[in-house]
């Protein structure tokens, strides 16, 4: 042994396995431990693999979707400052997504209603040329429709025997008046019933001639209307020969949905323009309201009187107006754009920004509305003072949430990612029992606004429809509804009803020639 460490060879040998030994102890590390720690290692076993066509499937290893065979893709995790229910974004994403907030302020609102009418004639200033006399026209001095006549010009002159015999008996009487006055007054008094002035009597008397033809006079200023009578037509007393329309004071008489109703009365402002006078607006007071609805159309008349001496507007103009109805009784609420909200059947939820967090993280909650501003709501519940709402962009952030499996419009039934076990898996009974509301395209056929605007008035009358939008071009309305209270049938009943052929069902002739003209789209 001793000559064994004497030996150089050996002493060098020991001495270098004992420094790699030592090394060895100061130096080592365990892989596996580094393997535990290695934060990269837990975020992969940490992600949660969804479909992104089913996203209520998630599981935690990669794999192949159970319904449409997709392979699974990682699913997004939250920001460590939002809450289970929550969805996180990076300002990147936000912004391709062109999500823009808004803060949510008290208002005192004002609803905008839109109406549509046409200028019609002042009924209480038509009127009837009659004549009072019995005869045969003779002579017509207005010849067509739409002639302009001036009170006291002649109309027509007409040929009468009982006016020849009337005034022979006023000129017999009118020798024996110092006898019988009586009789005098009584021949008199019959050409007085005819609408004879004491002018012509007189005329008659001091002449001691019979006139065989009498003009008839206007009695009123106007544009004849319609014309009754040609030459040689006999007329008997209390014929009408024209109709006669004073134009320079006008009606614009507008069609009123009942939903529209409680927001308007009588002296409320009404600015309204017409389709003939681009650019030109005109304004006028609501003077009457129909008290009854029209059974076939559903609408109510609303009447506002306007001067008219410069003829500009003549009847069967369009007109669309707009009311500004002020809601006292909604002062102070809260009041958010219409693209905020997110229909779902009975349900209207937003998406809140949350304020821990500097990053855009939003949480969806459900609210309760109030009347329609026309591109606003009024909120009822749920919403509070000051906080930050996604004004734009709600559908990209939904769809994120619907991505991630967390709850959204479509799905309040899903349990967030940090649900522990449950987490990968939807409740089926949760899914069974969660009802969406029903979507579909309906052909319906029209034209304008005014067609717009009666569509989809009626669609939403329909006990169940939460959302109904037409496109003029397209033809085709898309209605959102509750299937367990409506259906497709009973939505193109009420459309047919108010005039507008469906893909099922046809409107009524009578009703449909009811319609204003720029509705008319048979051919």
């Amino acid at each position: 042994m001793k000559n064994l460490f004497s030996n150089t060879y050996f002493r060098n040998s020991l001495i270098l396995a004992g420094g790699i030994f030592l090394g060895w102890i100061f130096f080592h590390t365990n892989p596996a431990k580094d393997i535990a720690h290695n934060p990269e290692t837990e975020a992969v076993k940490a992600t949660i693999w969804t479909c992104a066509m089913h996203p209520q499937f998630r599981m935690p290893e990669p794999g192949k979707c159970p319904i449409c065979a997709m392979d699974l893709i990682p699913l997004g995790q939250s920001g460590p400052t939002s809450d289970p229910g929550s969805i996180h974004m990076t300002k990147e994403a936000a912004q391709l997504a062109n999500v823009l907030t808004s803060v949510v302020s008290k208002q005192n609102p004002v609803k905008d209603l839109r109406l549509y009418g046409k200028v019609q004639a002042d009924e209480r200033q038509i009127q009837n040329q009659v004549s009072f006399l019995p005869g045969r026209i003779e002579k017509l001095y207005v010849n067509f429709t739409g002639e302009t006549v001036r009170k006291g010009q002649i109309l027509a002159v007409i040929y009468s025997p009982e006016l020849i015999t009337a005034q022979q008996e006023l000129l017999e009487t009118a020798s024996t008046k110092a006898s019988q006055p009586s009789l005098y007054e009584a021949s008199r008094e019959k050409l007085r019933q005819w609408k004879l002035t004491e002018n012509q009597i007189l005329a008659i008397e001091s002449s001691g001639k019979i006139k065989s033809e009498f003009e008839i006079f206007a009695n009123t200023t106007g544009i004849v209307s319609a014309r009754r009578i040609n030459t040689g037509d006999y007329v008997s007393p209390g014929s009408v020969l024209f109709e006669v329309a004073d134009l320079s004071h006008i009606w614009i008489m507008f069609d009123a949905y009942e939903t529209d109703l409680p927001y308007l009365s009588q002296g409320q402002t009404v600015d309204f323009t017409l389709q003939a006078l681009p650019g030109v607006s005109y304004s006028g007071k609501i003077s009457f309201i129909d008290p009854v609805l029209d059974p076939v159309s559903r609408v109510a008349k609303v009447r506002i009187e306007v001067s008219n001496q410069s003829g500009k507007l003549k009847p069967e103009m369009f007109a669309t107006g707009i009311v500004k109805s002020k809601l006292s009784q909604d002062n102070g609420k809260l009041v958010i754009p219409t693209t905020a909200v997110l229909w779902t059947g009975k349900r209207s939820v937003v998406y809140v920004k949350q304020t821990a967090t500097d990053e855009p993280v939003f949480k969806i909650r459900e609210i309760e509305l109030g009347t329609m501003l026309g591109n606003s709501y009024v909120v009822m519940g749920g919403l509070n003072e000051g906080e930050e709402i996604v004004t734009q962009g709600a559908f990209s952030v939904d769809a994120s949430a619907q991505l991630e499996g967390k709850p959204s419009m479509m799905n309040s039934g899903l349990m967030s990612a940090d649900d522990g076990s449950k987490s990968h898996t939807m409740d089926n009974e949760a899914m069974n029992t969660q009802k969406t509301p029903t979507q579909l395209s309906i052909k319906v056929s029209g034209n304008c606004e005014m067609c717009q605007e009666r569509i989809e008035t009626t669609a939403k009358t329909v006990g169940g429809v939460a959302l109904a939008k037409w496109s003029s071009s397209s033809k085709m309305l898309q209605v959102q509804f509750d299937e367990s209270k409506t259906n497709s049938d009973a939505i193109q009943k009420a459309i047919a009803l108010v005039g507008h052929d469906t893909e099922k069902y046809k409107a009524n002739d009578q009703v449909y020639n009811k319609l204003p003209e720029c509705c008319l789209y048979r051919k």
